[in-house]
């Protein structure tokens, strides 16, 4: 079986080193393996992007957007292909997988406004004869460390700004699931890339450490559990690294007496249940303001949770696939385990799912706490599964407390008629991302991502403004001409304007 391979300089080598396997995780099957990057391949990426680099950032601005706005063509020609791709290996639906991509190219659509956001801002006359401007130039060879969960996505939350901004790329994607983000990659080829302007390289941690002490990588971008994105970023601007990384979540949903019920339902079993949970702004803890409140959404989560349509991603139809490993299946049945022996009460128990036909797949089943408290581990930690805790409490007040005292702070919504506790809400919680009848509020491409609190490592978010201002360094120049023929005595006190 051939592993898939590096991209470097545009070419697909392999370093005939290490290898690891990936799964169809409807099956359990090994479908594939995928070559495990060492230092020495690494470095050739390195290299490449050194090499690539001056010509690229003197390309024009819009000579990048174009080659941006043919791969984003070529996105939408492949998306079919690209979706199932994330389907085979990841376990998401279709319909999901479809989705993701969508969301990805409209971060392409993005970065084909180059002109406009590097555009830079300037002022005449400043001084006599002084004009002053801003210019935004890029930073080098910068990298990315993707993870699995959004195979197409977050890569693309990465790579096409920082390219248009006039940066090489290195991408790390997933080892899980490698194969739809390399076909993307070479679709930027396709649409015209120099070669070694963006290059990909397969590994795991020595992959990592590597791109971390390479002097020549300027900047890193991740996304992953909050564990590994303190460890990048500790690690990394240390070594004067410019370091953005997105770690864990615990994402709650409030649940007002006066919020339309049913409206919320359908919302929270997509937000908590889509893509198993496997997203980092999934739904996992719905407060519930109320016993009434609490009483009505588990009568009404516990039909729709038993329901549920799970198979094979790659089928149509679909509510959920598997998880994507059989070691996180387990892992996540493990919280199930603990939450039981803590106290709380597993309302519907999706542990035993069993899906005919493909038995060795990695399945879990819809599953319901009810009467969770805050010292649970099922509370405190990120379970990355379809699991869904019910807390309950009295008051909006209280609710924000328990979402504010959380170590985690990257998404959260609430439900409501009230303008006024929307508002409230919207002010004190502290959190980076809210929504108002929302369940899941990304921001669009042209606003930017970002957790607060141990969710987020950085000063600045993914994608958006934000991505830009990441993948650039402003320079200030002040500039004089003085009109022929005139001479000046030289000015010892501090130069001003008054």
């Amino acid at each position: 079986m051939r592993p898939i391979e590096h991209l470097i300089n545009g070419e697909l080598i392999n370093n005939n080193g290490r290898t690891a396997d990936v799964f169809n995780p409807s099956t359990g099957e090994v479908i594939q393996k995928v070559a495990l990057a060492d230092c020495a391949t690494v470095q050739k990426a390195i290299d490449a992007a050194q090499i690539a680099f001056p010509a690229w950032r003197n390309t024009p601005p819009a000579k990048r957007a174009q080659i941006m706005y043919r791969f984003k063509q070529l996105l939408e020609v492949n998306e079919a292909r690209i979706a199932r791709l994330i389907s085979q290996e990841h376990g998401k639906t279709l319909e999901d997988a479809t989705g993701e991509l969508k969301r990805g190219i409209e971060n392409v659509e993005y970065a084909c406004s180059a002109p406009e956001i590097l555009k830079g801002e300037y002022s005449r006359n400043v001084g006599p004869n002084i004009d002053a401007w801003s210019d935004f130039q890029p930073l080098g060879v910068v990298a990315g460390i993707t993870p699995f969960n959004f195979p197409a996505m977050v890569p693309l939350w990465m790579y096409p700004l920082a390219i248009v901004c006039g940066n090489c790329f290195i991408l790390k994607p997933s080892e899980r699931d490698p194969s739809s983000t390399l076909l993307i990659a070479e679709l930027l080829l396709e649409a015209g890339l120099p070669k070694g302007v963006m290059n990909v390289v397969h590994g795991d941690k020595e992959a990592v450490d590597a791109l971390i002490a390479a002097p020549e990588v300027k900047a890193l971008s991740f996304v992953g559990s909050t564990p590994i994105a303190e460890y990048i970023y500790a690690e990394g601007t240390k070594r004067g690294k410019r370091v953005q990384a997105l770690g864990g979540a615990k994402n709650h949903a409030v649940l007002m007496p006066d919020a339309d019920l049913d409206n919320a339902v359908s919302a929270l079993m997509g937000a908590a249940y889509g893509s198993c949970g496997e997203r980092c702004m999934a739904i996992s803890v719905a407060v519930c303001v109320g016993d009434q409140v609490a009483d009505a959404l588990v009568a009404k989560l516990v039909p729709q949770i038993k329901a549920l349509k799970i198979g094979a991603g790659t089928s149509c139809g679909l509510d959920m696939g598997p998880l994507v490993t059989g070691q996180h299946r387990d892992k996540v049945r493990g919280y199930v385990d603990d939450g039981l022996q803590e106290g709380a009460e597993l309302v519907v128990d999706g542990r035993n799912l069993v899906v005919s036909g493909l038995e060795s797949g990695f399945f879990l089943g819809g599953c319901l706490f009810d009467h969770v408290t805050p010292e649970m581990r099922i509370y405190q930690e990120e379970i990355f599964g379809p699991v869904l805790c019910i807390v309950r409490v009295s008051s909006l007040e209280e609710a924000m407390r328990l979402i504010n005292d959380h170590e985690y702070g990257n998404g959260t919504c609430i439900f409501t008629r009230d303008g006024e506790a929307a508002r409230l809400f919207c002010d004190e919680i502290e959190v980076g991302m809210v929504g108002v009848n929302v369940p899941l509020p990304v921001p669009v491409a042209y606003h930017s991502f970002g957790g607060w609190k141990r969710s987020l490592f950085g000063d600045l978010h993914a994608y958006g403004p934000d991505g830009v201002r990441f993948y650039t360094r402003r320079k200030a120049i002040t500039q004089r001409w003085l009109k022929r023929a005139t001479q000046e005595a030289a000015q010892f006190a501090f130069p001003s304007n008054g």
